[in-house]
């Protein structure tokens, strides 16, 4: 159970440490989202948006920081 909570103690330090991040300079993120690559669809009465490209990044470099988290730990 220890352990368990080592992990959510961890993860939830991540996730206020993103958010800090994300509030204080979401507006320097603005080209995350608009890369080539991303499906945007608009018309009339339609809207689809799938963004392939970023959601590849964001799986890289999450790969990676864990990764390396397990060669630390």
């Amino acid at each position: 159970m220890q352990e368990i909570g080592k992990y959510l103690l961890a993860a939830g330090g991540f996730a206020i440490l993103l958010g800090l991040v994300l509030y204080f300079w979401g507006d320097k993120f603005t080209w995350l989202g608009n890369l080539p690559g991303d499906i945007r669809v608009e018309k009339e009465n339609f809207k689809f948006y799938m963004p392939i490209t970023t959601m590849i990044i964001i799986s890289v470099l999450l790969s990676f920081i864990l990764w390396i988290l397990r060669k630390l730990f």
